[in-house]
């Protein structure tokens, strides 16, 4: 297995680096954050389609739009200790506002209230050490030429049937992505959303904007929403259980989760994650060969919720003494064992236990490849022996011998007081 490469300092070029994609695949762990007007209805960042508002209903929320608590500076640290290597916020979602200041609009934060909220997370981030990426949608219900459609909210008014003309609007795009990859500095992912049946690549002009970004940022990432392939998948509410293909080849990707179901913050909506669902789903990904990003929907002022901040900070505790168990960690050759997962780095195997077992656990295939083992946590030494395939554990009540080539652990009675643990397997090789 080889040695992940590390993650790159956030203020080198990668337009320089021979792996542009290095520091994406060791990160492993990023944060979202969903913002915007519809967060002061605090019902789903879809509640404009949901409830097919009018542009006047849904510009009650333009009018009271305050993000007095949005605190870069303060996510930038939260997404850190919680173990976050990157992050992207929403530059633009589908109602239109924008949370730049644009030559090209008057719907943004920095008309509404003087802010630029993409400048202020874009520095924060830098800051904190972390990688940047912004959030743009591709469908825009406040542009009078984005065309009427299945998810507009006037689709079942008489606006469906106004002359409106797409290449407008595709100039439109072209010339925010312009602005936002030509006035922050460097920005490392873009993270563009979505395609559907009724418009594809041609209506979105997904070449031309795929094109335009890697001119501007040699070095950045893309997704793959523009219907065509770009950089990394982004499989979103479901945790795929196996490296991902495309044409038989492996391809990078991230699984986009949110912690109750929501994008936008939802104020009625309790249906969380329990924070070691979140900490067992990060480590599913990276044994995949994949990513996580868990998002936040700060609140219509824009603060963390009480319960958002609580999760990542259960998080970051954990991640703080199991890092290396995910950063620059990726999938195992080695075979399994039941209700465990293994991720590697170099000659580190790293066992995690969502289940605990009782006193011994059997590992297939590892017999004299292990030099040493401990808990990660705290470090504390985990004996181990080699299965003959004769002898037993005990004399009486014995269990079913073991194949040869099995690797013995004993373990302690009691689990282990973290969200999930972890074991260090030391491998052969290492000096």
């Amino acid at each position: 297995m080889r040695q992940e490469p590390s993650v790159t300092d956030a203020s080198a070029d990668p337009a320089d680096s021979t792996d542009r994609t290095g520091w994406f695949e060791a990160s492993r762990f990023g944060l979202f954050v969903h913002f915007g007007l519809y967060s002061l209805a605090a019902r789903h960042e879809w509640v404009r389609s949901r409830e097919a508002m009018s542009q006047q209903q849904y510009d009650r929320y333009l009018h009271r739009f305050d993000p007095d608590l949005f605190d870069a500076r303060q996510l930038a640290r939260t997404a850190r200790e919680s173990g976050m290597r990157y992050a992207v916020l929403t530059a633009k979602h589908h109602d239109g506002f924008c949370l730049f200041g644009s030559a090209l609009s008057e719907y943004t934060s920095m008309h509404a209230t003087g802010r630029d909220l993409v400048r202020e997370f874009v520095d924060a981030m830098r800051a904190e050490g972390l990688r940047v990426g912004l959030y743009y949608s591709l469908l825009d219900w406040h542009h009078p030429d984005f065309t009427v459609d299945e998810h507009h909210p006037l689709r079942d008014t008489e606006a469906r049937r106004e002359p409106r003309d797409m290449a407008r609007y595709r100039e439109y795009m072209k010339g925010q992505i312009r602005e936002l990859l030509t006035e922050y500095g460097r920005i490392d992912m873009l993270f563009f959303d979505f395609t559907y049946p009724e418009k594809g690549p041609e209506e979105w002009g997904s070449r031309q904007l795929l094109d335009l970004a890697r001119e501007l940022q040699p070095g950045i990432l893309v997704n793959d929403r523009l219907g065509i392939p770009g950089d990394y998948v982004t499989p979103e509410q479901y945790q795929p259980d196996r490296p991902l293909e495309r044409d038989g080849e492996r391809v990078m990707w991230e699984a986009c989760h949110t912690l109750n179901g929501s994008w936008g913050y939802d104020r009625d909506n309790h249906d969380y994650k329990d924070p070691a669902l979140l900490v067992r789903m990060l480590v599913e990904s990276v044994a995949c060969g994949g990513n996580l990003i868990l998002n936040v929907g700060p609140t219509g002022r824009g603060a963390l919720a009480p319960r958002t901040r609580d999760t990542l900070r259960a998080i970051g505790e954990w991640t703080e003494l199991h890092a290396r168990s995910v950063h620059g960690a990726g999938p195992s050759a080695f075979d399994t064992p039941a209700n465990a997962l293994y991720t590697q780095s170099g000659t580190r195997l790293y066992l995690h236990l969502p289940a605990w077992p009782l006193k011994h656990l059997h590992l297939p295939g590892l017999a004299g490849r292990v030099r040493y083992a401990q808990l990660l946590h705290d470090g504390s030494e985990i004996r181990f022996h080699e299965m003959d395939g004769a002898r037993h554990e005990h004399n009486n009540l014995a269990p079913p011998s073991q194949p040869a080539g099995t690797l013995t652990l004993t373990l302690p009675v009691a689990r282990p007081d973290v969200l999930l643990p972890v074991i260090e397997l030391v491998l052969d090789g290492e000096e």
